[in-house]
């Protein structure tokens, strides 16, 4: 699976605002030259973002863009759905579709990469702005189930 870049960008902007606007509002110019940007993609990212109402905008001089909450209550799934980045890992775009391929069913892996998709949205899920900023990803990662790991060992063993 990859994030496409409106996702990736999204979330770097939203990140550079939450550490930029503490005194003031954050300027998309400011953000574009930082994260190495364009700022016409910023723009339209921000419209998303705003329509999300994960960011408001502040006009006039000195104008530009605070978070909506606090960066601890925005969570990334949130800018990623904001700018309609699907957070899935399989092949099936249609909506209604129960299955990827040609006749509407499903591929005998289907399970495993929707099941996948679904572990990296409650993972997006669990992180905030905030934990990033603070580097904070380390605890957030799931271990592996260690009944499945012993019992591979055990048939091994036997």
């Amino acid at each position: 699976m990859k994030l496409s870049t409106k996702g990736r960008y999204a979330v770097m902007a939203m990140v550079d605002l939450a550490r930029h606007a503490q005194a003031k509002p954050v300027s998309l110019s400011d953000i574009a030259v930082r994260q190495e940007i364009s700022l016409s993609y910023l723009e339209q990212l921000f419209a998303r973002l705003r329509r999300a109402e994960l960011v408001r905008s502040v006009r006039g001089p000195g104008g530009g863009y605070r978070l909506a909450r606090t960066s601890a209550d925005t969570r990334v799934s949130e800018i990623i759905l904001a700018v309609d980045e699907p957070i899935k890992a399989t092949r099936c775009t249609e909506m209604g579709a129960t299955g990827c391929r040609a006749d509407r069913s499903k591929c005998l892996t289907h399970d495993l990469w929707e099941e996948l998709g679904n572990q990296i949205h409650m993972f997006l899920s669990s992180v905030t702005l905030s934990d990033v900023l603070e580097r904070k990803l380390t605890t957030r990662i799931i271990e592996a189930p260690q009944a499945s790991a012993n019992s591979g060992s055990m048939a091994a063993a036997s």
